[in-house]
């Protein structure tokens, strides 16, 4: 009697749909900070960090959360753990704004398909895990590609290791923290919001700063940073609690690819032959990285039960 594969559930294509927006919006980004390219990046990032405070204070209080935000603020262990989160996270947006707002949408897109195999390789050598041979593989691959675009630029692509080293360093402390998405992000942009606050007040007080002194759609764009960042997250989820973490794995590579089409056909950038042979090996790499990962996950499912080690 041969078996057929279950059909999905409904849970699981709104979980595969909303992951899919998020991704999709968090590729469209570029558009969102090119319109804001007059503006100074520590300045938007500084916007970001308020605004999407603001929003998810009320998310929080929406949702009873604040207890778990007073626990995260319980220790000094605890604040000390989200507040480098939070410094990884901030370092992440400003250098993908400047790199968006400086003509590398190409680079930064990059360095979110380097994320993976920066997650794997954090994976072997941070948390020692065993790693099989395709992803072996697939970090080689990825390293060839990185050494071809240093060979290609005369300098290493630092816009692209940058995000993906700060996204990977981020993710992994996030794995390890016990708050969930949107209580993890209230505590980091809570305790770096006195010094967003502080440096908008003293950009105010030199007069450079958006608010008050530039057109009305710039301010109104500014102060939608605060949407801009919670939505897809809010997304992330929410798919997050409906699909295997597998399938979230694939579509996160919609979010580079678009982010690649805008540096491509929108905003024009070089994409030469070399550059791209070097995407080519990034490519293969998360290709053999992906067919490992759906094996693996299809042993664990169809294989027999292991008993818990506990």
């Amino acid at each position: 009697m041969t078996s057929r594969a279950a059909p999905l559930h409904p849970q699981a294509r709104t979980g595969a749909a909303a992951a899919a927006l998020c991704y999709f919006l968090w590729g469209l980004v570029p558009l969102y900070w090119k319109r804001l390219a007059a503006v100074d990046p520590l300045e938007l990032i500084a916007h970001r960090h308020v605004w999407s405070l603001v929003l998810l204070l009320g998310l929080i209080a929406a949702q009873g959360g604040f207890a778990d935000v007073l626990g995260a603020l319980g220790t000094p262990r605890s604040i000390a753990r989200n507040f480098v989160s939070a410094l990884l996270l901030t370092g992440n947006w400003l250098v993908y704004v400047w790199g968006v707002n400086t003509g590398h949408v190409i680079e930064t897109s990059l360095g979110y398909f380097l994320v993976p195999l920066v997650n794997v390789a954090a994976g072997r050598f941070v948390l020692h895990e065993h790693l099989r041979r395709l992803q072996w593989l697939a970090i080689a691959l990825a390293a060839s590609g990185v050494a071809l675009m240093i060979g290609q630029l005369g300098r290493p692509p630092w816009i692209a290791l940058v995000l993906a080293g700060t996204w990977g360093a981020y993710s992994l402390m996030r794995k390890q923290s016990p708050l969930g998405a949107i209580t993890g992000l209230t505590v980091e942009t809570l305790l770096l919001a006195p010094f967003a606050l502080a440096f908008l007040g003293w950009q105010h007080h030199l007069a450079h700063g958006v608010l008050g002194r530039m057109d009305g759609v710039t301010q109104l764009l500014v102060v939608c940073a605060g949407p801009i960042t919670a939505i897809p997250l809010l997304l992330f989820a929410f798919a997050a609690r409906r699909i295997r973490l597998s399938t979230l794995g694939l579509l996160q590579y919609i979010a580079p690819s678009v982010q690649l089409a805008l540096g491509i056909w929108v905003y024009h950038e070089e994409f030469s032959r070399a550059r791209a042979a070097s995407f080519a090996f990034i490519w293969a790499a998360l290709a053999l990285y992906t067919v490992d990962n759906l094996f693996s996950s299809r042993r664990r499912l169809t294989g027999p039960a292991v008993p818990s080690p506990e």
